[in-house]
């Protein structure tokens, strides 16, 4: 039997060749490219990481009534600037390996709207790192979702990281299909470690629908009501 013939899952595949325009990509170089798209998302965020830990972003902004000092950079955490996309409408998906961090979770927690905004699922094989952009900016590579990875670290303290950035619409579209298996519990069922499993995806509860919001009565209602009024009166 051939090794192309065990392959037991959509998961297992090697594609034929074919030219792709790419982007390498290292150290700061991560930050620059990947966390400026990111920053920048109109529609949504996927993203792959087998550590999740807090990261921290230079913080551009003026700060009401201070003048910036020269040469200073402010900081802040990027679940703030994802909460601001959330905000917004932007889907924001992160699929991880192991627990996130402390800070991580402390973070989250100071911005409510990530609750419900910032939609986490844990699997215990995943080993990729992905950020997808909007369906349109695809990276691929080494660094986690992390400070020393992708996050504003200082030079001579990063990770020596590397990855590409492409656009390619057939590469985006396969990326985004194997992430998207195993996000729904696509790889749940065979999965040899399922018992390891803090939440086999194929068991995540779908989030009841929120309470119907009290609305005003139809027009039908409104018009009988005048009605009864005239009536009486």
């Amino acid at each position: 039997m051939s090794v192309a013939a065990r392959a037991s899952s959509p998961i297992d595949l090697v594609t034929p060749a074919r030219p792709v325009a790419i982007e390498l990509i290292g150290g700061r170089g991560h930050y620059q490219r990947v966390i400026a798209a990111v920053l920048a998302a109109e529609t949504s965020v996927w993203i792959g990481t087998a550590n999740l830990k807090e990261l921290m972003i230079e913080d551009h902004r003026a700060a009401p009534g201070r003048r910036r000092q020269v040469g200073k950079v402010a900081y802040r955490s990027i679940l703030a600037a994802l909460a601001e996309l959330a905000a917004r409408g932007v889907e924001l998906r992160v699929l991880h390996a192991d627990r996130p961090s402390r800070p991580f979770v402390a973070a989250r927690a100071q911005h409510p709207g990530l609750a419900a905004g910032l939609a986490l699922r844990q699997c215990p094989r995943v080993h990729w790192k992905i950020v997808v952009v909007d369906g349109a900016l695809l990276y691929l590579g080494s660094a986690n979702w992390t400070g020393a990875g992708l996050g504003a670290r200082g030079s001579g303290r990063r990770n020596f990281e590397l990855g590409v950035v492409t656009d390619d619409g057939p590469l985006l579209d396969q990326v985004q299909g194997l992430y998207d298996r195993v996000w729904r519990g696509g790889e749940c069922k065979g999965c040899k470690l399922r018992d390891l499993c803090p939440k086999p995806l194929d068991l995540v509860e779908v989030a009841p629908p929120p309470p119907p919001s009290p609305k005003s009565p139809p027009k039908r209602a409104k018009a009988a009501t005048k009605r009864s009024r005239r009536k009486r009166e």
